[in-house]
């Protein structure tokens, strides 16, 4: 499957990346969430990624198709935390299995030594055995579940962590 590594914009990817989280809501546990997301939440969305210089990088078809993204986010909003991410990874689903998911990873790792985050975190549900295998095999460890922390589809669901430590910053400081 030929595909290009790009970055999202509202204009262009909003209503993409908004199909494949609702999907993901409906249907899986990958989103602790019941309800779909509007259009106009997306605005947002961007909004917060853009201003926090957090990547949206998406995986498009040579006709334009996202079929994929990924991005990360703030792990905690307290000073200390400020070098430490929590990253998230989106596959439309009728493109699951062909290893995006490790295209996006990469990218995300890259993007996060470049800017010098030291700590990447997944929160994963602990039953989701393809995101923990791919996580796993990019060097995360697991660090800790909380379990029963979720409930959906009539189920209590277990949140596991899992923790890659990058060698980024070179001089971190407190300011």
């Amino acid at each position: 499957m030929e595909y290009n590594i790009i970055n999202c914009n509202y204009e262009k990817h909003a209503k993409s990346i908004l199909e494949i989280l609702n999907d993901a809501i409906e249907n899986s546990t990958a989103l602790y969430d019941y309800k779909k997301r509007s259009l106009s939440s997306m605005i947002n969305w961007f909004e917060q990624k853009q201003s926090n210089n957090y990547p949206i990088i998406g995986l498009e078809k040579s006709n334009g198709e996202l079929i994929a993204f990924g991005s990360y986010g703030a792990f905690r909003n307290w000073p200390a935390y400020k070098y430490s991410v929590e990253h998230s990874i989106y596959i439309h689903k009728d493109y699951r299995g062909h290893g995006l998911g490790h295209i996006l990873l990469e990218s995300l790792i890259k993007s996060a030594q470049s800017n010098n985050y030291h700590v990447m975190i997944g929160g994963i549900d602990a039953t989701n055995k393809g995101s923990i295998a791919l996580h796993e095999k990019h060097g995360f460890q697991h660090v800790g579940t909380l379990p029963e922390v979720g409930y959906k589809f009539g189920r209590w669901l277990d949140l596991a962590f899992y923790q890659l430590t990058l060698n980024t910053p070179n001089t971190p400081n407190e300011e």
